[in-house]
């Protein structure tokens, strides 16, 4: 259970910024939704980041995030695929292997899923996700022939990285929060981070200039307090996680970008 939290924690910090979970009612389906269009550059087809996971001191995993255009519009709308693949490494692989594998097919203008698709095997713990997002109509349909009324252009936890992505950060105030609502786990949630300031961190590969934020977290059940998960993004257009760390009940992890490319924008690097 230990091992699982883990993993839970980092697949939060990279795939959706870390942001913490707290229940809302379902929405009521109204008519026909006009979909949106937003203007942002925060990134494009072709970015692909890197990630090394610490679990202590040992070398733990690592991650990717890919993103390329997909061959196949949906509705006249042009659409990203984002792949997200996370797998344990050295010594803690030889004990607990992790190989997950999370996809998600976005709207390229208005930034929301239509297709979401989740692949987790965690020392044979196996999860099997399969969400269709009919943003239009405001439902969710599942693998297991569910479905679920959610608000407009509802996130699911890969998506929400990249909308996250395209929020205004520039004029944000200490102990301001940002809020996206998104559906997991045959669940609406509401996505919640608050800013704590501006800081320039350094990491192995360089100095960055970044936007500090701490989830809003649920105490007592993984996290002691409500500031033992800290998450740090460029303080540029990219808005890219450079690093998350947390202390969690059964020690603390560390993820640390360790590579880049295809960015849209310059990075906040010195």
């Amino acid at each position: 259970m230990a091992h699982r939290s883990v993993v839970a924690i980092a697949a939060t910090c990279l795939f959706s910024l870390g942001f913490a979970q707290s229940g809302a009612p379902p929405a009521t389906s109204p008519e026909l939704l006009p979909l949106r269009s937003l203007d942002h550059h925060a990134f494009a087809s072709g970015e692909k980041l890197s990630y090394v996971l610490h679990y202590g001191w040992l070398n733990a995993g690592v991650a990717t995030l890919e993103l390329k255009e997909s061959p196949q519009d949906i509705a006249g709308r042009k659409v990203l695929h984002a792949v997200g693949i996370g797998e344990s490494t050295g010594a803690f692989k030889a004990f607990y292997k992790v190989e997950d594998r999370y996809e998600t097919y976005i709207d390229k203008s208005g930034v929301f899923p239509y297709l979401f698709i989740r692949r987790v095997n965690e020392g044979g713990y196996i999860i099997n996700q399969d969400y269709v997002f009919m943003q239009r109509r405001q439902q969710v349909a599942t693998q297991d022939q569910k479905t679920y009324d959610v608000p407009p252009h509802i996130q699911d936890m890969l998506s929400a990285f990249y909308f996250a992505r395209t929020l205004d950060y520039a004029n944000a105030k200490p102990g301001q929060e940002f809020s996206i609502p998104c559906f997991m786990d045959n669940e609406e949630w509401n996505l919640r981070m608050r800013f704590v300031k501006k800081e320039t961190i350094k990491l192995r590969n360089g100095k960055y200039r970044c936007l500090k934020f701490q989830p809003v977290v649920q105490e007592g059940r993984v996290f002691k307090t409500n500031d033992d998960l800290n998450v740090w993004i460029t303080d540029d257009a990219n808005h890219i996680p450079v690093l998350a760390q947390a202390k969690v009940l059964v020690g603390s992890i560390k993820l640390e970008l360790s590579g880049y490319e295809g960015l849209a924008n310059p990075i906040a690097k010195e």
